[in-house]
This record gives C-alpha cells, structure tokens and sequence, in this order.
C-alpha cells in the first residue's frame, strides 16, 4: 500500500515545494559534496516522514515548520551557508561582520525539532503539558543542535579542508557556541509563540 495514498492537499503542496526546491539545489550547486552534507537530514528525515504517516500523521504545523526547515537546507546547500545571496547583500548592506544564513538555520534547528518533540511528546502520553514539558523539549533541541555539531566536528577529522564550506564558522572562534545557543533560543521561542495554535491542532487529531 501507498504510504502516501492519503495525504491531503496541503501536505502534496509541502512535498511539491520542497522537492522543486531540491532539483533546483542539486543543478550546479557550488561544491557537490557541500550540497550532500546540508541535504543529508532531508534525505533521511523525508523517507521516515512518509513511511511513517499512515500510523503516526503529524499535524499541519508540524509538516509547515518540516518544510520550511528543509528549504532553509536544501538553499544552503545549494550556496553553502557562507554564501547565500541574499544575505550577502544583507551583509554588504548593513555593514554586518559575516553572511547571517547560517545563523538562521541554527534558529530553525531548534525551533522546529522542538515542536516535533512536542508533538511526539504530548500525543504518546509522556509528559502533560506544563513546565516540564517545556524544559525536557528544549533540552531535546539542545541535544540535537549539539549531536550536529559533533558530526560537524567529525566530518572535518575526516575530510579536512573539503569540511570548511559545511563547517561555515566565517572565522569566528565561537561559532559552534552560536549555533547552539541559537537553536537554544529557537526552541523558546518556538514554544513560547506556537504553544497554543499546536495545542489547538493536536485536539483535532
């Protein structure tokens, strides 16, 4: 049976996006194997999505958020984060010290995971909604910013200098500080802004 027999028309809109998205990325990137690292987690989060829908469908926010963070991705990739056009142009604009996009996926990289772990979290009967549940999801996205950085770390011990454009660190000595921080502050943020409307979704399932 087809896993994906009955998703609704919203969710065929999100993988239509994101898959248009993903075959512009894969044409010339800047570096094909740059493009490869920032595209893995779509490629194995994408598969487990699918075949997991007919027993375990997430909700509508959660599939947007999902959608979002695989464009922010699969754009980087495409450009390397260090590189992103537009944010280039923010940078030379506004006088900044560095390209910003890669700041922004490590926003997202908090943000979004904590809404999926409070989903998973909520729908399986693990914890109520209340204090904890804010505190354990948060340390959630911080453990996954933090295994990110790791595999960062251990891509570059294996591929040396091919690893700069992935590492994106622009020269600053505390960016892996940042990126964690940052997803730190994306999973805050994420519940603090989207608790109610998530809660409101979640009834309807």
């Amino acid at each position: 049976m087809n896993p994906l027999a009955s998703i609704t028309c919203y969710q065929r809109l999100l993988l239509l996006i994101v898959g248009a998205v993903f075959i512009w990325s894969a044409i010339s990137p800047r570096d094909y194997f740059t493009w490869l690292l920032e595209v893995f987690p779509v490629l194995l989060v994408l598969p487990i999505l699918c075949f997991s829908y007919s027993k375990f469908p997430l909700t509508n926010l959660a599939y947007g958020l999902i959608a979002v963070h695989a464009v922010i991705l699969i754009v980087g990739g495409h450009y390397t984060y260090a590189e992103m056009p537009i944010f280039n142009w923010l940078r030379d604009y506004y006088g900044w010290d560095r390209n910003y996009y890669d700041r922004l996926g490590h926003v997202a990289q908090g943000f979004v995971p904590a809404m999926v772990a409070r989903e998973i979290l909520l729908r399986n009967s693990v914890l109520p909604p209340g204090n904890w549940l804010f505190f354990i999801v948060v340390s959630i996205s911080l453990a996954i910013s933090a295994f990110y950085e790791f595999l960062e770390w251990w891509v570059a011990l294996a591929s040396g200098s091919d690893a700069v454009a992935f590492l994106a660190t622009q020269g600053d000595i505390w960016d892996t500080q940042w990126d964690m921080f940052l997803a730190f502050c994306g999973a805050i943020v994420a519940q603090l802004l989207m608790a109610k409307w998530h809660d409101r979704q979640l009834s309807q399932i």
